[in-house]
């Protein structure tokens, strides 16, 4: 195990692979730690640089004193590429994770070679459901909230074939601090990035399950249009986590990404509009 405090908060991470390779980092969904992209891990680290970590209030990071935003999550991870000695690195970020991504693809375009977003949005849920999550989370823990979000998180054939997993995955999700937690559902709640994805201009891929509840690929998929020359694939019968599910595909479509063969002719849209230039700027308070 490593750690490393960066941003003012200590964080636990992993780096696993071949260490000429190319390098890619992974931001992980709300209520998981690094370990759910192990599978995955096994399929790549022959070939790539590889590094996985537990953002702040989640695994065995520290849960920081005062809630933070997205950015806060972002240029934690920035300090982690410091800390290792990557200037730059292909970037894939799971659910907040993708939110954290897109953040650092915004405000550091020089430290992400490549991005690759999985079952996330550019603004995800109501700031209502947010704060409902919150309140039974800091009353009755995160376990009040376990059997819901696990329905969300995996197909129904996930949890009928393997429900000896599916009970462990649970156990990682019900042991996340639920002061960290619901920090984490306040940026959550706070962000949104709608505007400022116009401006990415890394090459990226879009991922997402086609049995996602909590970020339904037709959500995604928008997201992919408002980032110019986005790529968007589904993966059949996975949930919001196919790194768990399906993590082969996932797998497949990093090796694929990371090595430029990803075909032209099946992009995520039309290029939306330019952001206005107050974002462009930074003054608007997306980048305070």
């Amino acid at each position: 195990m490593s750690f490393a405090r960066t941003n003012g908060v200590v964080l636990h991470y992993r780096r696993l692979g071949r260490s000429a390779g190319p390098r890619m980092v992974f931001a992980n969904s709300l209520g998981s730690d690094l370990a759910i992209w192990d599978d995955v891990a096994d399929e790549l680290g022959r070939d790539f640089d590889l590094l996985f970590y537990d953002k702040r209030g989640h695994g065995l990071s520290e849960v920081a004193p005062a809630p933070r935003g997205i950015a806060d999550h972002a240029d934690d991870l920035a300090g982690l590429l410091d800390h290792v000695g990557w200037g730059s690195a292909a970037v894939c970020g799971l659910s907040v994770g993708g939110l954290i991504a897109m953040d650092m693809a915004v405000r550091a375009p020089e430290r992400v070679t490549r991005l690759v977003l999985l079952d996330t949005a550019a603004r995800i849920g109501t700031p209502e459901a947010w704060n409902a999550r919150i309140e039974a989370v800091l009353h009755q823990g995160v376990a009040a909230i376990g059997d819901q979000i696990m329905e969300r998180w995996f197909s129904p054939a996930y949890r009928d074939a393997e429900p000896d997993a599916f009970a462990g995955w649970q156990r990682m999700l019900e042991r996340t601090p639920a002061k960290g937690y619901a920090d984490t559902c306040r940026a959550l709640r706070d962000a949104d990035l709608t505007g400022a994805i116009a401006g990415i201009v890394a090459p990226t891929l879009v991922i997402a399950g086609d049995e996602d509840l909590s970020t339904p690929p037709e959500l995604v998929a928008d997201t992919a249009r408002r980032i110019p020359a986005a790529a968007f694939r589904t993966i059949a019968g996975a949930g919001h986590l196919p790194c768990i599910e399906r993590p082969g595909d996932v797998a497949g479509l990093l090796r694929d990404f990371l090595s430029q063969r990803l075909p032209a002719a099946e992009q995520g849209g039309p290029r939306p509009r330019a952001y206005d230039k107050e974002r462009q700027d930074g003054r608007h308070s997306l980048f305070r």
